[in-house]
């Protein structure tokens, strides 16, 4: 009885529903493929025609090359369907009016976060002030001082004084998430949150619509409005081929009156606090950050807010007030698909590529790029210990097949690979000379860098920075270093399957 009220759950769920007429849409395209191919020579030459043109504009592109590769390949391999696909995903094309939007949303964004205090001129190391300088450059945001980091090295920690940090709320709580789930780390919180409202604080929920689309349902999402929580579900998963599917809002953030910031790894579903096991131990990290850096989160969410919303906003009452000691210097920042740089992995090569000693990589998905991969093999090559640590149990057995693939050509060129034994890694953060490093939502795949909305902060001398450090030796006393052995071991057929999904692998 229970295998037939779940299969009867599945077939009523609006995940269900939604990839069927997506499913549905495909059909068509390759129904409306074949009858144009079985036209004759004439319609067989104009599709090969209208597949060499989508190439050759694929490659006058600028992007990069390997998702360029990638879209090519199945362009001439699936002629029409594929130029079909392109322009239905592979192009961020966007309307006037959300383009209009965004620019406003840049300005605003970039006169809200000028820092006037003269910051990055205290920096006295070049190489950080140019990764800074780029970050403020590309996305506006600013490097401050007079803010307190604090890194966890598990869900479970970060929860506990997410909780604390909840109830001491007076003005506003503002929560966006790319999986909230119901179970006891959600129920803490709404319990709280439910208190809040009743006091007069503000309460605004926002989460990736595709990301909790078997988590938060009707019901549910009606029980968090009635409590008087404004709510906003990013970007709907609707019955529609767009660009747009691939478009999700990754960000993970708490922030209480504008004093107090979370982030990192960490969604609010009991895997992440390792209420409910999955695949071994979840082991996932997180900071808080308090002060004057707080504020580039808060506009990062009022932001996307206002993109799904369109309502105005008046940010000046959400600064904050909190005044802190000088605890190193902290840059959060934002990156998302339709920008012209990619923030994220452009931060992660600089630190890589300026690298003294050591640079120290955790992320549950390694599928990476040219530039990435030989970034990585320089450093190694020029004497730096680059060690990258995986998971030991993969949450997506496909993807980690891919990840695996990398881990021969980075061996070859000295970087230390390990996959972490007792359960899966979800942590995203890079360190190097225990001076700088990055903790935030964007992990060391195509997805994150290029398709996501993603949140980070750049450290330098904080605190965190020095417990990431520390954090990278318990990490390590739990992984198993791969050798050439444990590569060659890997069974045939993972490696036959990953020759072809490397092929693909920007596109999944």
């Amino acid at each position: 009885m229970g295998f037939f009220k779940r299969t009867f759950k599945f077939l009523m769920s609006r995940l269900f529903i939604v990839s069927l007429l997506l499913l549905a849409q495909l059909g068509l395209l390759i129904y409306i493929v074949w009858r144009i191919s079985s036209g004759g020579i004439y319609y067989y030459l104009l599709i090969n025609f209208l597949s060499v043109i989508t190439a050759l504009s694929i490659i006058n592109r600028e992007f990069n090359p390997a998702y360029k590769i990638s879209w090519i390949i199945f362009v001439l391999i699936i002629p029409f369907a594929g130029v079909l696909f392109y322009l239905l995903f592979g192009r961020a094309k966007i309307g006037r009016k959300r383009r209009k939007l965004l620019y406003q949303k840049h300005n605003t964004a970039s006169l809200l976060l000028k820092n006037e205090d003269k910051v990055l001129d205290e920096i006295e190391d070049e190489l950080i002030k140019r990764t800074s300088q780029y970050i403020t450059n590309t996305t506006g945001a600013s490097i401050y001082k007079n803010t307190q980091t604090t890194f966890f090295s598990s869900g479970e920690e970060l929860f506990v004084v997410l909780l604390e940090k909840l109830r001491s709320a007076e003005k506003f709580i503002f929560l966006e998430y790319f999986i909230i789930e119901s179970g006891k780390m959600w129920n803490s919180i709404f319990d709280i949150l439910k208190e809040k409202v009743n006091s007069g604080v503000e309460v605004r929920l926002m989460y990736d619509d595709f990301g909790c689309i078997n988590r938060i349902t009707r019901k549910m999402k009606k029980e968090i409005e009635n409590a008087g929580i404004k709510v906003v579900n990013f970007n709907p998963f609707r019955p529609r081929l767009s660009t747009f599917l691939n478009y999700r809002d990754h960000h993970k953030l708490a922030i209480i009156d504008g004093n107090v910031a979370f982030t990192g790894g960490i969604n609010i579903a009991d895997e992440y606090i390792n209420a409910k096991r999955m695949f071994g131990y979840w082991e996932d990290s997180g900071i808080m950050v308090e002060g004057d850096a707080v504020w580039t989160f808060t506009v990062a969410f009022l932001e996307m807010w206002h993109l799904e919303k369109d309502e105005e906003v008046d940010f000046e009452k959400y600064r904050p007030t909190l005044l802190c000691q000088h605890d190193g210097y902290v840059q959060p920042f934002t990156d998302g698909p339709l920008t012209p740089h990619l923030v994220t992995e452009n931060t992660y090569l600089n630190i890589i590529n300026n690298a003294k000693k050591y640079v120290y990589i955790t992320t549950p998905y390694l599928i990476i790029d040219n530039e990435m991969a030989t970034a990585l093999k320089n450093a190694a090559m020029s004497g730096v210990d680059v060690r990258i640590v995986t998971p030991g149990i993969p949450d997506k057995k496909l993807v980690f097949i891919v990840t695996q693939s990398y881990y021969k050509e980075l061996l070859l060129h000295g970087v230390k690979i390990y996959q972490y034994i007792p359960g899966f890694l979800h942590s995203k953060s890079i360190v190097s000379d225990g001076e700088v490093g990055v903790v935030g939502t964007a992990n060391f795949d195509y997805r994150s860098l290029y398709l996501h909305y993603e949140n980070s902060c750049y450290m330098y001398k904080s605190q965190a920075v020095r417990d990431l450090a520390k954090y990278y030796e318990k990490i390590l006393d739990n992984s198993k270093q791969i050798t050439f052995v444990d590569y060659k071991n890997i069974p045939l057929w993972k490696k036959i399957l990953a020759f072809f999904l490397r092929a693909v692998s920007p596109l999944m």
